[in-house]
């Protein structure tokens, strides 16, 4: 449900009663992935997705009658072959969701609302619950503490394997061995992990950065705009930047954040800028890091890299001439293939076209 933690938080604050459907698992081709959720309030007002609109009717009726009874429903959907018009996926994969209602007597309403607000605020939680049995939420917090209650005879150690996933950001389920938890049998675990968006860095205000901070934007990342030239890089040229930093632009990079989901996308083409920006970025452990030129200039930075004291197993991680070759010429059209570049290099996409690939469309 922290899919929707914006909306949700609203409801919340509002004093609505609502139920929300959570995509816990898929196997196959599945259009959305674990985390994704679909709303119902009491009212019949809907938001989210769980399946791109395969299975939404049901889902929908599935959270009214939850929302009705009180109680979570787990159920699966995937596609007939007895019935094509059946409820089911027509990509053919399964998708299973789990079904909470917060209703103002749900005990767990609190846990919902703060962890909701979090999240909301861009804050790093995770909310987690058992899939066989019981309507308890924990919400869990960077630093280990929790609250809420599950039911189980280590909520504790639950937890703790739920701020394990926020850890690491992910969102999926586990099974935790009975011999952990002290509990009767096997417990699965679902947890929703909400962190702050990966950060993408665009060096360089030039024409094609006005177009990338876009795509950027377009993929949840929260964009930073970097040149050491403030003649160039203001908020004005590049209103869609959530920063717009003046700066050299390897001084900003040894002196900022950047983790595992950072990408770095270098467009000064200039060598006085490129060189030290890269001999920094090439040794940082991010997702991604794409500089812009020509294949000439891409040999004769490779040189200078060298030069520098970068080995090949650094400089093979230097996405040039950065993006996938669409064909494209214009900032705009240069900023969708390197958007879908760094898609494919963060999900392991090959980046050719479906309609030549053999297998699922989605990967399981």
């Amino acid at each position: 449900m922290l899919d929707l933690a914006a909306e949700l938080a609203g409801w919340a604050d509002q004093g609505r009663e609502f139920a929300v459907a959570t995509v816990v698992s898929v196997s196959g081709s599945a259009p959305r992935p674990p985390g994704a959720a679909l709303a119902v309030d009491s009212a019949g007002e809907v938001i989210g997705s769980v399946s791109g609109g395969c299975v939404e009717g049901a889902v929908y009726e599935l959270c009214e009658r939850a929302l009705a009874d009180g109680t979570p429903i787990r159920e699966s959907f995937g596609y007939s072959d007895d019935d094509a018009f059946a409820v089911g996926l027509s990509c053919g994969g399964v998708v299973e969701v789990h079904v909470v209602p917060v209703r103002a007597d749900s005990s767990s309403r609190t846990t919902v609302r703060t962890a909701l607000a979090l999240a909301a605020r861009g804050e790093a939680v995770a909310l987690a619950r058992l899939l066989d049995g019981g309507a308890g939420l924990v919400l869990v917090r960077p630093d280990g503490t929790y609250e809420g209650a599950l039911g189980t005879a280590d909520d504790a150690g639950l937890a703790a394997q739920a701020r394990a996933q926020l850890d690491l950001g992910h969102t999926g389920t586990c099974v935790v061995p009975q011999s952990e938890t002290g509990c009767d049998s096997d417990v699965t675990l679902f947890v929703e992990s909400s962190v702050p968006p990966a950060r993408m860095i665009v060096f360089g205000a030039v024409d094609f950065a006005g177009a990338l901070v876009r795509v950027g934007k377009l993929l949840g990342f929260h964009v930073t705009l970097c040149d050491a030239r403030g003649v160039f890089a203001t908020p004005a040229r590049f209103p869609e930047a959530d920063e717009v930093v003046v700066e050299w632009p390897d001084r900003y990079l040894r002196g900022t954040e950047t983790d595992a989901r950072t990408v770095l996308c270098v467009l000064t083409h200039d060598a006085k800028f490129d060189i030290p920006l890269l001999e920094v970025a090439l040794r940082l452990p991010v997702a991604y890091v794409g500089a812009m030129g020509s294949r000439r200039t891409h040999d004769d930075r490779l040189r200078r890299l060298r030069d520098a004291g970068l080995g090949d197993r650094e400089l093979a991680r230097l996405r040039s001439p950065i993006g996938l070759d669409l064909g494209g010429r214009t900032p705009e059209e240069t900023a969708v293939s390197i958007g879908a570049e760094i898609v494919a290099v963060r999900r392991g996409g090959s980046g050719v076209p479906l309609v030549g690939r053999g297998g699922p469309v989605h990967a399981g």
